[in-house]
């Protein structure tokens, strides 16, 4: 959601409530924003406490993963389906807005995410080599 909607909203009932039912209806609009912004941040630290809670960079199927990746998802959301925190790829040098984060599964597949602003831009699948031998065994 647009950061400017909410804000509208938020602004909209604090001053619908005012005009109905003066300071307490105010009130009550504060009050609403307020509550709005507590739920906001405890689904944020649920998901955190989620993350935090697994191994740095792991997620259970890297290609479920790619699969599910979306373009414009926000860090928070892609955290939620992974429920890991990921990789920081790279160092700071490149531009401030653009970020690259990495989660592999158990059998070696990672998917590399590059987030601009703080939103998904791309993202590509980087599967496992396989096995030395693998090639030539029968079917």
């Amino acid at each position: 959601m647009n950061p400017w909607i909410g804000w509208t909203l938020a602004a909209l009932a604090i001053a619908v409530g005012y005009a109905q039912y003066g300071w307490r209806g105010a009130l009550f609009g504060v009050t609403l924003v307020v509550f709005w912004l507590l739920l906001q941040f405890n689904r944020v630290m649920r998901v955190m406490r989620a993350a935090a809670a697994r191994p740095k960079g792991h997620v259970d199927n890297a290609v479920m993963l790619n699969a599910k990746l979306k373009p414009g998802m926000r860090l928070l959301e892609i955290l939620a389906l992974t429920r890991s925190l990921g990789e920081r790829l790279g160092d700071d040098a490149g531009p401030a807005d653009l970020e690259r984060w990495r989660w592999r599964d158990a059998g070696g597949d990672a998917v590399e995410v590059t987030l601009r602003a703080g939103r998904c831009a791309e993202w590509q699948l980087v599967r496992a080599a396989p096995p030395a031998g693998a090639e030539n065994a029968p079917l």
